[in-house]
């Protein structure tokens, strides 16, 4: 996430010319949530409430993004620091105002960012089963024990849609491959213990 530019504050002061202060949070709502390649839209529908021209419109949707998203992405949770992100000389109960709807917000908007992003596919069920294979010849008679493991593995949400895939993995391992594969997870249970204590 980019670092705020001075411009972007200068673009924001256009609020002051919003019509009300449920208009300044409706517009903080969409400007978040739209995708940059829908912000040119958005300023075009918010040029006739804040009487200013399509570039300055432009400026100021783009200067939204950018602040919800700063705050959003760097984990921003108490006033003081989102309103230390504005300069000395910005218009203090604009400050304000953007402040609160910022903290009103940040649960929701921390929630959307996290559904949209694209994640890898997602362990959902596991199922496994002990089995003997046998095989006989003239000489020898083989009994060796063997597991079958299935993993149901969930695709990401993002790259489906509405309508989840769910698709089924079934491996066979040895003992050996097994031992190896416990030895592994048991090394990252290990760190991922580690990391979380400190």
């Amino acid at each position: 996430m980019a670092a705020l530019r001075d411009g972007d504050f200068a673009a924001l002061q256009i609020l002051l010319k919003a019509p009300s202060k449920d208009a300044v949070r409706q517009l903080c709502q969409e400007c978040f949530s739209s995708p940059p390649a829908a912000l040119g839209p958005l300023a075009q529908r918010a040029c006739p409430g804040l009487a200013v021209s399509a570039e300055e419109a432009e400026q100021l949707v783009s200067a939204l993004h950018s602040l919800t998203r700063h705050v959003v992405y760097r984990g921003l949770t108490g006033a003081e620091d989102i309103l230390r992100l504005f300069p000395e000389n910005f218009h203090q109960n604009l400050k304000n105002l953007l402040t609160k709807i910022i903290l009103e917000n940040i649960s929701s908007w921390r929630s959307e960012a996290q559904a949209s992003q694209i994640s890898l596919p997602r362990l959902v069920d596991m199922d496994w089963r002990v089995d003997i294979k046998t095989s006989s010849d003239s000489i020898v008679r083989m009994a060796v024990p063997t597991c079958l493991l299935q993993l149901k593995i969930q695709e990401d949400a993002a790259l489906c849609g509405n309508n989840p895939v769910v698709s089924a993995l079934t491996m066979e391992l040895s003992k050996e491959t097994l031992d190896t594969m416990l030895e592994g997870l048991g090394r990252i249970r290990d760190q991922l213990s580690a990391v979380a204590n400190k």
